[in-house]
């Protein structure tokens, strides 16, 4: 019993370490952006505010158009991850279920597509969106991200736990591979999509680079994109940026909350372990 206890401290201990040096930096930004400048600047630094202010949330809304900048990341945001649910899903059902010759070849495609970094594919990437001529549009922005490697596997990992048995049963009753797809299969899938809904969501919401390059105007620039005009020619302003972070962060922690039983369910079941 002695030493069952003395391994759940240690044990406990560890798990409370590993999350302090989680959520530090997070709490640490949270709290300096209700700091001044010349507080964040300040050496040996402080960590709760000294002096509280709500003025850098002021005066980002004045020197950015933020409220816009957000709208503009949540639409992105938005239509990447609904692209990716549902051609994800019908890509991994067609993996996953439908019997095709050099199915095996095409998924192992898939996979080898995932080591590939996305800075590798950026170039033809900008070239086919400025051939369609897509530049400085939503579309252009959205296009590249509808469907993703990651997502078709993860889907097509899920459906093939499936029973085989329902799909058979519904075939013999006469319903088409559409039926069965949008009727069985897609509501059995809810925790991976969540899952990957979340995962998706989170890499359009902080996408920098891509928005940058396409985006030329802003009145589209994404809020990473917005936020990058604060490292100007007069230097970089700390007390605006962490205040912008907060907002670049906040609907993601709101978003987990609501998500977080399907998401270790589906991180569970999705081939992920």
């Amino acid at each position: 019993m002695r030493r069952t206890r003395r391994q759940n401290v240690v044990t406990y201990l560890g798990l409370g370490l590993g999350l302090l040096l989680v959520i530090g930096p997070f709490l640490w930004a949270g709290l300096s952006s209700f700091k001044p400048e010349a507080e964040i600047r300040r050496d040996p630094p402080t960590f709760w505010p000294e002096t509280f202010t709500l003025g850098n949330y002021a005066e980002l809304f004045d020197r950015v158009a933020i409220g816009q900048a957000f709208l503009n990341s949540l639409l992105v945001a938005l239509m990447i991850v609904a692209g990716n649910l549902l051609f994800c899903s019908m890509v991994g059902y067609g993996f996953a279920k439908l019997p095709f010759r050099g199915r095996n070849a095409v998924f192992a495609l898939v996979l080898v597509q995932m080591a590939v970094p996305a800075i590798v594919l950026m170039i033809p990437q900008f070239v086919l969106i400025a051939k369609l001529g897509l530049v400085n549009t939503f579309l252009g922005i959205i296009l590249p991200g509808l469907i993703t490697p990651l997502g078709v596997f993860m889907m097509r990992q899920f459906i093939a736990d499936l029973p085989d048995e329902l799909i058979h049963a519904a075939r013999v009753d006469g319903a088409g591979e559409f039926r069965i797809f949008f009727g069985i299969v897609l509501p059995l899938c809810r925790p991976a999509m969540a899952t990957l809904g979340l995962i998706t969501f989170l890499g359009a919401w902080n996408n920098f680079l891509w928005p940058a390059v396409v985006a030329q105007s802003e009145d589209i620039y994404t809020l990473p994109v917005a936020l990058n005009i604060l490292n100007g020619h007069e230097g970089t302003h700390y007390n605006l940026l962490v205040a912008g972070a907060v907002m670049v962060v906040a609907p993601i922690l709101v978003l987990f909350v609501f998500l977080q039983r399907f998401f270790v369910q589906g991180i569970a079941t999705s081939g992920l372990k």
